[in-house]
């Protein structure tokens, strides 16, 4: 008869690499009450369906007590009234939608994962406008009962934020993931006019540098998209008037024209193969369905996608902040969208590296000025840390 011992002691043992595995990536993700904002609605700073705004809020300690992490959610755009409403009833237009939200990555409570920014006092700002926090339209259609406040609803959360004694802070880091990312670019200066002038204050945009591209069928498809969205949310009056005094507010939309009349140090985290983009800049449906395997693994392409991958991480590179020591940049070779936001991509063992350098830790050494961070990965497929890259 057959012993089975030594089989089920090898499942035992999978099972428990597994788990350790598992706790290894979740040991840093602790939860957050939401707070609603109830006082905003006296302002008009709402969400699409007028619900009040929302924050996550995690207190500072020990040293870290009188500096501030705001980190604002992404979650893409709405550019109709169409477009709204499919948003205006889920948790990307109302705050009755929203759930709690645990805190991970750049959000980690951790020193051994988050060595630079873990006892922080950290805000993670909820989205419900579609506008990147741009919009302020003052009249309401009955019809729809659409808001867009954007604008609003980021004015009232940094007044909340202030009066909870970041206008003390020593050090502040504005941040945020794809329109979170772009937001902190479009918002950067703006955050740094409301702190003290002694204290040191940084942007990081993760995801957030979308490019003014043409699809692959040579349509200007992005720029027509964002061209909607600023017209639909009223979002040219708080776009960088560095940037609108020079530029239409739809080329403002995009931080290549923004980031170099930007006074505030940036850092840049991007995959120079961005999956969302690659995905609705480089291909959208509209433009090439012959796309859909290779968008979905990268490692489907063929030697004509590859060619026209590797086009686009050109331009892309091309289009970066000059090289300036108080900008940063990470711009690696994987087939990602968004990366601090959790302790595998951001400093976990494993994690996603340009050479011995994880994102957290280039990061850190950046916003502290221990070193110039301005790390530009290899041509896709060379990196092989990507494998661990999670998709988001």
């Amino acid at each position: 008869m057959m012993d089975l011992k030594p089989a089920m002691r090898i499942s035992s043992l999978i099972l428990v690499v597994y788990l350790v595995v598992l706790l290894n990536l979740e040991v840093n993700a602790y939860p957050v009450p939401m707070t609603l904002l109830s006082n905003a609605a006296a302002k008009g700073a709402v969400c699409l369906d007028g619900s009040p705004p929302a924050y996550h809020f995690s207190p500072g300690f020990g040293s870290g007590a009188n500096n501030w992490l705001v980190h604002m959610e992404g979650g893409g755009w709405c550019r109709s009234t169409a477009e709204c409403l499919a948003r205006r009833d889920t948790f990307r237009g109302s705050s009755t939608k929203m759930k709690q939200m645990s805190f991970s990555g750049i959000l980690g409570n951790q020193q051994n994962s988050n060595p630079d920014f873990y006892n922080w006092n950290k805000v993670k700002v909820r989205y419900c406008d579609g506008s990147s926090f741009t919009g302020d339209v003052e009249s309401v259609d009955p019809k729809t009962k659409l808001y867009y406040r954007g604008a609003r609803i980021w004015q009232a959360i940094m007044d909340e934020l202030l009066a909870k004694g970041m206008k003390n802070a020593a050090n502040a880091l504005l941040s945020g993931c794809s329109a979170g990312g772009l937001a902190s670019i479009l918002h950067c200066d703006k955050f740094r006019g409301l702190l003290p002038g002694s204290a040191n204050v940084k942007c990081f945009s993760d995801a957030g540098y979308f490019i003014n591209a043409k699809d692959v069928s040579g349509a200007d498809h992005i720029q027509g998209f964002f061209g909607q969205v600023v017209a639909t949310h009223g979002s040219a009056k708080n776009l960088p008037s560095s940037c609108t005094s020079k530029f239409s507010p739809t080329l403002c939309f995009f931080p290549q024209y923004v980031v170099p009349e930007m006074s505030t140090p940036l850092f840049v985290l991007n995959a120079a193969y961005d999956s969302w983009q690659i995905k609705n800049i480089l291909t959208p449906t509209s433009a090439n369905s012959d796309w859909n395997e290779c968008k979905l693994d990268i490692k489907k392409c063929s030697t004509s996608q590859l060619a026209a991958l590797q086009g686009y991480r050109s331009e892309f590179l091309s289009v970066l902040p000059g090289r300036r020591s108080s900008t940063g940049m990470f711009i690696i070779s994987c087939y990602a969208h968004c990366q601090s936001g959790s302790k595998a991509t951001w400093s976990g063992n494993g994690s996603p590296a340009i050479g011995d350098s994880s994102i957290g830790k280039a990061v850190g050494d950046w916003f502290y000025g221990r070193r110039v961070v301005q790390l530009i990965d290899c041509q896709y497929p060379c990196n092989k840390s990507c494998a661990n890259t999670i998709d988001e």
